[in-house]
């Protein structure tokens, strides 16, 4: 671990290699798991800001669940999330004609239709974010469901930090992740 400015940073963002292979999971990190995809604040009003452009994007299953439930939801323990259908898939999720799992946000910002990409923690994935009072703690989330990812980013050799990178400079800004480039050459 080592601090980063008001965040402490996981090794394992560095040491480990990470690219997503959507052939071989088929986008299983969005329907798999018995929660929603974590929500900032400001997220969920976005959400329910932009739902009527992303509502043609999305499953009528999806829209069902995201009607009954709200664009996101509030847990018991207070965490905001997006909705699920089912207890399973993120009400967001659509499917390509091969059976892979997409998201319909995603597609709506693809499309030109709004311009927020998706919750940042979806972004962010395998990397995941928890937030205190004094600083945020940076770690690389293992799931089985990645083991694919893992051996394309080994094969290709793209450390975890940098397939996010996008991601991570939309969380924590340009500085901070030049700071964190400076830290991976010492570390490597």
């Amino acid at each position: 671990m080592f601090q980063l400015g008001k965040t402490i940073v996981s090794e394992e963002i560095i040491k480990n290699d990470f690219v997503c292979n959507l052939s071989a999971c088929k986008g299983a990190c969005c329907i798999d798991g018995d929660a929603g995809a974590p929500v900032e604040e400001e997220e969920a009003k976005i959400l329910e800001e932009i739902y009527p452009k992303i509502k043609p994007f999305l499953r009528k299953k999806g829209i069902e669940a995201i009607e009954k439930q709200g664009t996101s939801i509030t847990t018991e323990n207070g965490e905001i999330e997006t909705p699920l259908i089912d207890g399973a898939d993120c009400a967001y999720v659509t499917f390509d004609d091969k059976g892979t799992a997409l998201c319909g946000i995603e597609e709506a910002y693809n499309q030109g239709e709004i311009e927020w990409k998706k919750p940042v923690s979806c972004h962010l994935y395998p990397v995941r974010v928890q937030d205190y009072s004094e600083f945020s703690a940076v770690n690389y989330h293992r799931w089985q469901i990645c083991d694919d990812a893992c051996s394309l980013g080994a094969e290709l050799q793209v450390p975890v930090y940098k397939f996010v990178k996008e991601a991570l400079i939309r969380k924590f800004g340009e500085d901070w992740y030049m700071e964190l480039e400076k830290v991976a050459e010492r570390i490597k």
